[in-house]
């Protein structure tokens, strides 16, 4: 009953469960990987996010400038340190806070009219960050000819 154990190599006691190891340390790394694809997406969703508010408050600054370069007559009315001022800023005022998160208070976008030059700034916060974004975009408006 011997023979069959002397026909065995030394090393096969100690080579036990080394290929469960072995699968076991694959998946880990695997497991890694697939992580950090998750961890990656997550973060360009996040920078895809804050592309598009981005561009949706240069869209916006750009036109309420080519609404106030139509309107030339009236630029000084556009100024939202100035009660009053004309439908067409009230209307893009309310736009602007329907389009961007957290544009209201502190956030409130503002158009600033000196002599020819306006400057809009337009800003955002979005839910859990804990600063403002901010757009401004100036221009200089001339007279009409």
């Amino acid at each position: 009953m011997n023979a069959p154990l002397q026909n065995r190599s030394p090393g096969h006691a100690t080579q036990k469960g080394v290929m469960l190891i072995e699968a076991l340390i694959g998946l880990l790394i695997f497991m890694l990987g697939i992580l950090a694809l998750i961890g990656m997406q997550g973060i360009a969703m996040q920078y895809t996010i804050d592309a598009k508010y981005r561009s949706e408050a240069s869209f916006l600054a750009n036109q309420i400038i080519g609404t106030m370069w139509v309107d030339r007559a009236n630029l000084g009315a556009y100024d939202t340190s100035v009660g009053g001022g004309t439908t067409a800023r009230t209307a893009w005022v309310s736009s602007v806070r329907e389009t961007l998160p957290g544009a209201t208070g502190a956030n409130a976008p503002a158009i600033a009219v000196n002599g020819r030059q306006a400057t809009v700034t337009v800003s955002w916060q979005r839910p859990g960050d804990a600063a403002p974004s901010r757009h401004q975009a100036v221009a200089q408006i001339n007279d009409a000819l």
